[in-house]
């Protein structure tokens, strides 16, 4: 079973431009109750490397593009996301990181939880001692 899931965003458009619409129920299988994005990030940094215990997110680059790793301490597997319809789904517990993000890109999350610092597992040892 792959680590990547993929939740493709249906865009609407016209001469005038395109909307893409994210909606609990239907597309987002999960309520939303924190959005947050990530943006001017430097050439050559790296971001994530953490799992959450509970927070499932979709990460959507709605400008540019980055490189995801998924790892469930077992298998890694890594998706260009590259289209402002095209959402990675992150389940719970699996070990994400963020790579070559393009000088344009803008990073969309929908997060399941509010912020909360204890729910984070911050390092990669903790994190394979935990699947065992």
């Amino acid at each position: 079973m792959s680590l990547i899931k993929i939740i493709n965003f249906p865009s609407i458009g016209d001469d005038r431009g395109s909307l893409v619409a994210m909606e609990t129920i239907d597309k987002v299988p999960f309520e939303i109750k924190r959005v947050y994005f990530i943006l001017d990030t430097l050439k050559n940094v790296s971001r994530g490397f953490h799992a959450h215990k509970q927070l499932k997110q979709i990460a959507i680059c709605v400008s540019g593009k980055c490189r995801m790793i998924i790892d469930d301490g077992k298998n890694r597997e890594e998706v260009w996301l590259d289209s402002p319809n095209k959402g990675l789904l992150i389940e719970t517990n699996l070990w994400r990181e963020m790579h070559d993000f393009s000088e344009d890109c803008v990073l969309l999350v929908l997060a399941s939880e509010h912020y909360n610092e204890s729910d984070y597992i911050r390092s990669y040892d903790d994190f394979k001692k935990m699947l065992d």
